[in-house]
């Protein structure tokens, strides 16, 4: 039984639903603290703040220019501190700490191993590192009355030309903490395309990999990204409405692209802050989760990078809730939606699914009973 007018969830709820994370960047999501401590031991001076605060507030405003190319710059910095193995270690823990305490079950983090040998670590030394910190993050969080799992996903900077070499790391340490293979940076003049030898040796290889595509460029390079690399998931894929035809009277019309990502069941790595910060979208209101979730296109619900956009999981769904009016079985359709297309093994996700997800939504959609008894209990005559 559920009730005749189901309530819109509260941010505690949200805060307590399962949830499940496919697009986070492990460099996007450091806290500020933890910058300027890491700068201070590294001797890294070009911080443009040092207090916690402040650095956090400059984050956010710097990517909140409306340009893609702006917002990757903010990276700099923390990428300039994660470059030793205790770094990279203590920010992939807290990382796990974090999506735990924010009721995050299954995270897909991804990194690029090229962007942290600058102090002369090896590719398989920040591969190690990273994992050995995402086990401390799990502990901590289990210590704590979480439970969260964490898989590593590889990016290769799409802009450079160590594509291969990276897919062929993430194949290496598939069995070992490493789920899957990603190309990230600016779309503008850098298609899929131009890493083809990588995804032919993936698919080679039975491996899983996402693609960055349909963010900043458009049709074409969703449309590349699928029928000439191969992807399984589109790393935000918000383009996609530019072949959705929406008449005056309300009808729809989908051109074949977005009928093929729809048929297909292509998951789609929604990042709703994120797409604002970088004109994907212009409001929550006018972003195309609205439609597309009517659609019933494969969506998921992601930070992309939690420091930069100032967000969490829970803070995403809230601003979703207040959009759409988003309940607690429309939180549940978008989490199980990610966690069948997270890159474990069938056996893995279903369990996820079936003894994690579905039942902690039932508890809290029972919650409404036993507020409406506790109101109702009082009246009651002996």
């Amino acid at each position: 039984m559920t009730s005749d007018t189901p309530n819109l969830p509260t941010p505690d709820q949200i805060r307590r639903a399962p949830k499940v994370l496919l697009h986070d960047h492990l460099d996007g999501g450091l806290r500020p603290g933890t910058i300027i401590e890491l700068a201070r031991e590294a001797g890294y001076e070009n911080l443009p703040e040092s207090d916690a605060d402040k650095l956090g507030v400059w984050f956010r405003e710097a990517a909140d220019s409306g340009s893609l190319p702006r917002y990757l710059e903010t990276f700099a910095h923390t990428c300039a501190v994660m470059q030793t193995k205790a770094a990279l270690f203590r920010v992939a823990a807290e990382c796990a700490e974090d999506l735990a305490e924010d009721g995050v079950v299954y995270a897909e983090i991804r990194y690029a191993p090229e962007q942290h040998l600058e102090a002369g670590l090896t590719l398989e030394e920040v591969v190690e590192a990273v994992n050995d910190g995402f086990r401390e993050g799990e502990r901590r969080a289990k210590a704590n009355g979480h439970r969260i799992r964490i898989g590593a996903l590889l990016t290769a900077m799409r802009h450079a030309a160590r594509a291969l070499e990276i897919a062929e790391l993430a194949n290496r340490y598939r069995d070992n903490g490493v789920v899957g293979f990603d190309i990230a940076g600016a779309e503008a003049g850098f298609p899929p395309t131009r890493h083809l030898d990588a995804f032919e040796y993936l698919k080679r290889e039975n491996n899983h990999f996402t693609i960055h595509a349909g963010e900043a460029f458009g049709l074409p390079s969703i449309w590349q990204a699928l029928q000439w690399c191969g992807a399984d998931r589109l790393g935000h894929g918000v383009k996609i409405i530019d072949d959705i035809e929406v008449s005056a009277d309300g009808s729809v019309k989908l051109g074949r692209l977005a009928s093929y990502v729809r048929d297909k069941r292509i998951p789609l790595e929604m990042c709703p802050t994120s797409n604002l910060q970088t004109a994907a979208a212009a409001s929550y209101a006018e972003h195309p989760i609205g439609l597309l979730r009517k659609l019933h296109f494969r969506l998921t619900v992601n930070t992309d990078n939690r420091l930069m956009s100032g967000t969490s999981m829970s803070r995403e769904f809230e601003h979703l809730v207040e959009t759409f009016g988003y309940t607690l079985e429309d939180m549940q359709w978008f989490t199980v939606n990610a966690m069948k297309s997270a890159f474990i093994p069938f056996d893995e996700r279903l369990a996820m699914i079936n003894d994690v997800i579905k039942p902690g939504y039932a508890e809290l959609k029972s919650e409404w009973l036993f507020r409406q008894t506790a109101s109702t209990s009082g009246s009651v005559s002996a």
